[in-house]
């Protein structure tokens, strides 16, 4: 079993978040190897929430690397879908907290602990925005942004867009 517990309304979020999130390590032929722990470690130290491939046919075989992937660097096992696995660990080594009104804990700590400076995530931002009635104070509010969202001049969050690319060269590299 994996030594750290997650609460399924964490685990909601935390499927949810990783819905977006494109595979960062591919198991081969080779199965779980020593370089493929080294590197799912330090995916996992820089992202906190990572997707795994694994290839191979065998379903047996998948989630015995799964549990393996879970008890060897305490990480607790979010979602496991055909041949993609999604893992989670916090950046503390404190057991999970419960997180308040969907935020994740670990991700504020990362980011207060982190070192200010541009590009830095993810990081709390205060964002101050008007009430809708002028007599009142505007409020402020301190949200997490994490590495492919920014914050817009109104104060919401947006993920970055996808960069463009040319229409000719698509049809000069097809010939």
């Amino acid at each position: 079993m994996p030594a750290l517990k997650v609460s399924s309304d964490q685990r909601a979020e935390l499927r949810s978040q990783a819905h977006a999130l494109k595979p960062v390590v591919l198991v081969g032929a080779e199965g779980l190897t020593d370089a493929v722990l080294a590197e799912i470690k330090v995916h996992l130290g820089a992202h906190q929430l990572i997707k795994i491939r694994v290839f191979g046919d065998e379903r047996e075989e998948r989630i015995a690397i799964y549990e393996q992937i879970c008890d060897t660097l305490n990480a607790a096992p979010i979602q496991h879908i055909g041949k993609l696995l999604v893992i989670w660990k916090p950046e503390s080594t404190q057991p999970a907290v419960k997180a308040k009104r969907g935020a994740l804990p670990s991700a504020r700590e990362a980011a207060v602990e982190a070192k200010p400076g541009k590009g830095r995530a993810p990081r709390v931002v205060t964002v101050v925005k008007p009430s809708e009635i002028p007599m009142r104070k505007p409020k402020a509010k301190a949200v997490v942004v994490r590495g492919n969202e920014r914050v817009t001049q109104g104060g919401n969050i947006k993920r970055a867009k996808k960069r463009q690319t040319s229409a000719k060269r698509g049809h000069q590299s097809s010939k």
